[in-house]
C-alpha cells in the first residue's frame, strides 16, 4: 500500500461514519461526564422533522464552543453558535426534515460536558 492511499482510508471512513442514520429524538436525552480530548469534538446527533422545536442545556468545563447545525450538501448550517460556553440553555426550531447534531469542540486543555437535549411539544 502506498502512503497516498493510507491517507486516503481513514477520509473515506469518516465520510462513510457521517452518513449513517440517526435516530428520531422522540424522548429527553441526557449525559453526564463527557470527557472532550483537547481540540477534539463531541456531537449527538438526531433526526427532526421540518417545524420540530428542541430544547437543550449544557454546561462544560472549562467552556467549550458550541453549535447546532445541519448539512446542506457539502455546507454545514449552524442556526445556533457560541465560541466559548460553560453553561448555556436554549431552543431550536427544524427548519427542514434532517439530521441535526449538537457539538462541543474543546480546546487546548480539554472538556467535561453534561447536557440534556428534548422535543418541546405543541401545547393542546
Amino acid at each position: 500500500m502506498t502512503a497516498r492511499w493510507r491517507g486516503a482510508i481513514p477520509l473515506a471512513l469518516a465520510a462513510a461514519a457521517c452518513t449513517t442514520v440517526a435516530h428520531r429524538l422522540e424522548a429527553p436525552r441526557s449525559a453526564v461526564g463527557v470527557e472532550i480530548a483537547p481540540y477534539a469534538v463531541y456531537e449527538d446527533c438526531f433526526s427532526l422533522n421540518e417545524g420540530d422545536r428542541v430544547a437543550f442545556q449544557f454546561s462544560a468545563q472549562p467552556p467549550t464552543a458550541f453549535n447546532v447545525h445541519f448539512r446542506e450538501g457539502k455546507t454545514m448550517v449552524m442556526p445556533v453558535e457560541l465560541k466559548a460556553a460553560a453553561d448555556e440553555s436554549g431552543d431550536f426550531v427544524a427548519e427542514k426534515n434532517q439530521t441535526y447534531c449538537l457539538s462541543w469542540e474543546a480546546g487546548a486543555r480539554g472538556s467535561v460536558v453534561a447536557y440534556w437535549v428534548q422535543p418541546v411539544r405543541p401545547r393542546s
